[in-house]
């Protein structure tokens, strides 16, 4: 399905923030700081950010679902904006199951049996193993990209030269230089980032200065390069996940309702979605969002992404 909604985009920051004030949280290893908007009591929809961006991707999407009369909670991940985790010895570890056992935490520090999960990029990949190793705490879910599921194991195979090409960052984060060099210039690699992923979007300074600020956490370096060395199997994660790895090394299909998502100016790496529709078993619909629409698909497009989620919990 093709929609033209995502010629409406959001560019620019405006003065008030529509999710303050944050929130925080006691959740597994971390002090969670959370945006939440709408009735106590509504149907809860989490919205899970990438990387390098931060919850400002909802800016609109949250108070437009809140309207509607959705609970809807946007954390920031660990290494982002003011979460923290609670001990000083507990390993800086992003590998994909831990980013998702802290979903399922956050979910369980505030009670909640089962909520829509919608993201993009780290994001997606969080939304995607939670509805895949505990379908039961997921009534629907939107990814941006599809299926993001993966393993060490996959990670070492090749790619053809131009798909390689893309990784360009993932290559550099396993090189020593690359501690001192991310630590160095956060936000300028964030802002080249940004660039190269939404080649189409004409984000402001204003806007982009909003979310690097979530970048200056002290822990962003660390949980930054140990997410993409261990895509390549050169960090070892922590034993206590191992097991959901060894699950998610077999490509679990996700059965719960979906709406995968693609703007038509990605530039970052991503699958076909011919590639990952095998994986998803339940009701399923794919949207391809136009108007050169790039890889933060809830910033650029907030109508497309909102109508995704209403959408998604309707299925």
């Amino acid at each position: 399905m093709v929609s033209p909604l995502g010629a409406m985009n959001a560019a620019s920051a405006s003065d008030s923030d529509s999710l303050a004030p944050l929130k925080h949280i006691h959740a597994g290893v971390l002090d969670v700081a959370y945006a939440e908007l709408g009735p106590a009591n509504g149907p809860v929809v989490i919205l899970l950010h990438g990387w390098p961006y931060d919850i400002h991707s909802y800016e609109s999407v949250a108070p437009a679902l809140a309207a509607k009369g959705y609970r809807v909670l946007v954390p920031y991940a660990r290494g982002y904006g003011d979460t923290r985790f609670l001990s000083a010895t507990t390993p800086r570890n992003a590998e994909p199951a831990a980013l998702a056992q802290d979903v399922i935490d956050f979910m369980d520090a505030l009670k909640i049996k089962q909520a829509t999960l919608a993201g993009f990029d780290w994001g997606a990949r969080s939304a995607d193993i939670v509805a895949a190793l505990w379908p039961q705490r997921v009534k629907a879910l939107v990814s941006v990209s599809g299926y993001l599921i993966g393993s060490q194991e996959a990670g070492k195979q090749p790619l053809p030269p131009k798909a390689e090409y893309l990784w360009w960052y993932q290559f550099y984060f396993a090189t020593d230089r690359s501690q001192l060099g991310y630590a160095k210039y956060t936000h300028d690699f964030a802002k080249l980032t940004w660039q190269l992923a939404s080649p189409q979007w004409h984000f402001d300074q204003a806007t982009f200065d909003r979310s690097a600020a979530a970048l200056d956490n002290p822990d962003q370096v660390a949980i930054a390069i140990q997410n993409y060395r261990w895509r390549l199997d050169l960090v070892k994660g922590e034993d206590k996940y191992a097991a959901l790895e060894q699950r998610l090394a077999k490509f679990p299909t996700i059965s719960v309702p979906t709406i995968t998502m693609e703007g038509d100016a990605n530039g970052a790496p991503h699958p076909a979605a011919e590639a990952y529709r095998k994986y998803f078993t339940g009701k399923y619909a794919y949207r391809l969002i136009t108007g050169g629409i790039g890889h933060n698909l809830p910033q650029e497009a907030p109508q497309a992404f909102t109508q995704a989620v209403i959408d998604a919990d309707h299925l």
